[in-house]
């Protein structure tokens, strides 16, 4: 049976309505570990946000996390990407550590550079959000409206809406390459190339596996 130590982070206290609370991470790790196979050694639970440069240096407990594992040579494994970071340059220096890392909404068999591609869209997806808000924000306020109030969800719905297009368009645009390897590869429907997706780790967007009609969502964005 393979060993991995686990790690959960919270950085407030309304993250456990939000399905990233410690008890529903752990949940999480725990029946992913059941049905890999895993035996957890070691559980490192944190209550600190991930922002900024200094991340690592504010989180003791990953760093013990990966000072364990770096020493007995096993992974470790968290419930969702963004409880190590939504930063691109932690993610990468975290992959510079020597040490695997196992997100169990990707897949025990996620790549590396998978790890990558969706810190990148989790970031630029939190930029996008950041600048429609604020842009929309602004043009409200220039209109005189009063803001913190109901009547501005539709704007909000609109903004999100929007961004959603966008992350979407950039997840495409990363996953697309791979895409075209499987082709070159005979697979020539949408159910093989999902079918290849799937060995190879790689999962859809939101984290689920591929099916033949998520295929050809994605090709229609090319």
């Amino acid at each position: 049976m393979r060993q991995v130590v686990t790690y959960i982070r919270v950085s407030t206290g309304k993250q456990g309505k939000s399905g990233l609370g410690i008890e529903a991470q752990r949940e999480a790790i725990t029946r992913f570990a059941a049905a890999e196979g895993f035996e957890v050694t070691g559980e490192y639970v944190e209550v600190e946000t991930g922002k900024g440069a200094d991340a690592l240096e504010r989180r003791p407990k990953l760093a013990a996390a990966l000072a364990v594992a770096r020493k007995a040579k096993v992974p470790v494994v968290v419930a969702k990407l963004c409880r190590l970071s939504r930063d691109v340059a932690f993610i990468s220096g975290l992959m510079a550590q020597r040490v695997a890392f196992i997100v169990t909404e990707l897949g025990a068999d996620a790549e590396p550079f998978m790890l990558h591609v969706y810190a990148a869209l989790a970031e630029k997806e939190r930029s996008l959000i950041a600048d429609r808000t604020r842009a929309a924000l602004g043009a409200k306020r220039a209109q005189g409206a009063v803001l913190g109030n109901r009547t501005n969800l539709d704007v909000a719905q609109t903004m999100g809406a929007a961004a959603n297009r966008d992350a979407a368009d950039i997840f495409a645009a990363n996953v697309l390459p791979i895409v075209k390897q499987i082709q070159a590869a005979g697979a020539s429907t949408h159910r093989a190339i999902a079918e290849a997706l799937n060995a190879r780790g790689i999962r859809t967007a939101r984290g689920g596996a591929w099916y033949g009609s998520t295929v050809r969502n994605l090709l229609g964005r090319a």
